[in-house]
């Protein structure tokens, strides 16, 4: 997209905001019904917060896209998705043989301004997987993350 850029002004990050992300898979290439491959993106997001860059909230690893909440912590929007999107992709590409692009360059973010937004942003990332038709319940799908006990 050759003016994905400008999709970016004037809107910025800040420490201790909570933001609903979403990003997808070059092409929608369903990568990440692979488990092998989910599990390295639950486990960059848990990683992350665990260096206090974030506070993972929810996440959801989808076939083809992944949606999280996390509260930024010592870390920029921009900077969080580089390293994400980095090292996922040279893990991911590594341990299943692949080349090439893992992601699409672009994201979605949205900032959460209010406790019932945030609850429902939670609730949009763990039933996403239902809405999609993949499982009946949520907890039956073996690729999500929640801080929250459900």
């Amino acid at each position: 997209m050759a003016h994905q850029r400008n999709l970016r002004k004037g809107r910025f990050s800040r420490p201790g905001d909570f933001t609903f992300i979403t990003t997808g898979t070059k092409g929608k290439d369903p990568v990440f019904s692979d488990t092998t491959a989910a599990t390295i993106i639950l486990d960059c997001l848990k990683w992350l917060n665990d260096q206090s860059r974030i506070h993972l909230i929810a996440a959801v690893v989808m076939p083809d896209h992944i949606h999280f909440v996390a509260r930024l912590l010592n870390t920029t929007l921009p900077s969080l998705m580089h390293s994400l999107k980095s090292f996922t992709a040279n893990r991911i590409n590594e341990r299943l043989g692949r080349v090439g692009p893992l992601w699409e360059p672009q994201y979605y973010d949205h900032a959460v301004r209010s406790e019932d937004e945030l609850r429902e942003c939670v609730r949009y990332c763990l039933e996403n997987p239902a809405r999609k038709g993949l499982i009946k319940d949520f907890k039956a799908y073996p690729h999500w993350y929640c801080v929250y006990e459900v």
